[in-house]
């Protein structure tokens, strides 16, 4: 009686350390935290280009939205480079059928105009052209 009761002890045992050795691996590790880097850094502008990109595609609006100002940026580096932007973008008069356009003027009538001060967290690997949203919040000003 107690051969296999040591046994089924073992086995659980084995098994508790396996599983929570796997879902360390998925955790992951800061390598350096969020520190300020200058919102012309390339880095910086790809994560800015995606996450407008993502925000646009989700958007219910018929109008693209551009950064206006960057109020942020960070970098963090997991196995990934993490960047932390806080932004303000605006309704431009470009509308979302005539495609991304850099060379969008803002919105002047003052009844459609419309301002979001964002928050986006975007993960890259900038060596595999990955990118993801981590975190994306908005609030109209």
């Amino acid at each position: 009686m107690a051969r296999p009761c040591l046994s089924l002890l073992l086995l659980v045992a084995t098994v508790t350390l396996v599983s929570r050795g796997i879902h360390a691996w998925g955790r992951s590790k800061v390598v350096r935290t969020f520190q300020d880097i200058p919102e012309t850094y390339v880095y910086v502008q790809q994560a800015l280009w995606y996450a407008m990109k993502e925000y646009n595609k989700a958007s219910k609006d018929k109008y693209i939205f551009k950064v206006i100002k960057v109020l942020k940026s960070q970098e963090q580096v997991t196995e990934s480079l993490d960047y932390f932007l806080e932004v303000k973008i605006a309704r431009t008069m470009c509308k979302k059928i005539s495609g991304e356009n850099e060379y969008c003027l803002l919105q002047k009538d003052p009844q459609i105009q419309k301002m979001f001060f964002c928050t986006f967290i975007v993960a890259t690997k900038p060596w595999k052209f990955e990118f993801t949203m981590l975190k994306k919040h908005c609030e109209e000003v």
